[in-house]
């Protein structure tokens, strides 16, 4: 018995796909920016960290990555010391590790993976 199959290829639909795919990428993270600062969890004295300095970076979102850039030299010393006592007056929840409820195991987990099959579904037609 002798068995052949022809596959036929739908680039032009993979290509949408692919770009859908970026396209979700960039707005989840946009939409995950957004959400921390309507959560008010960014240390705040001035809003400099929270609103000007914090920004979403999509130079390699081709290849299935963005980043949220907190771009202040202080950023990194307030973010790994939860320890500090930081005031709540502009943000009541304001802490250190300001992202640990939306990391595997945070309270809003979901948050990512949902949005991002939201915007693709959008984008890319599904």
């Amino acid at each position: 018995m002798q068995v052949k199959s022809t596959v036929k290829l739908n680039t032009p639909r993979i290509k949408q796909l692919t770009q859908a795919a970026v396209t979700a990428l960039e707005l989840t993270g946009e939409l995950l920016h957004e959400e921390t600062q309507q959560a008010q969890v960014f240390p705040f004295d001035t809003g400099n960290l929270q609103n000007e300095s914090t920004f979403v970076d999509y130079s390699k979102s081709k290849n299935g990555k963005v980043t949220l850039v907190s771009s202040t030299p202080y950023a990194r010393r307030l973010y790994y010391h939860p320890e500090y006592n930081f005031q709540t007056k502009e943000n009541p929840n304001a802490k250190g590790m300001w992202y640990e409820d939306w990391m595997p195991g945070g309270q809003k987990a979901d948050f990512a993976p949902k949005a991002f099959k939201q915007f693709y579904k959008k984008a890319g037609g599904v």
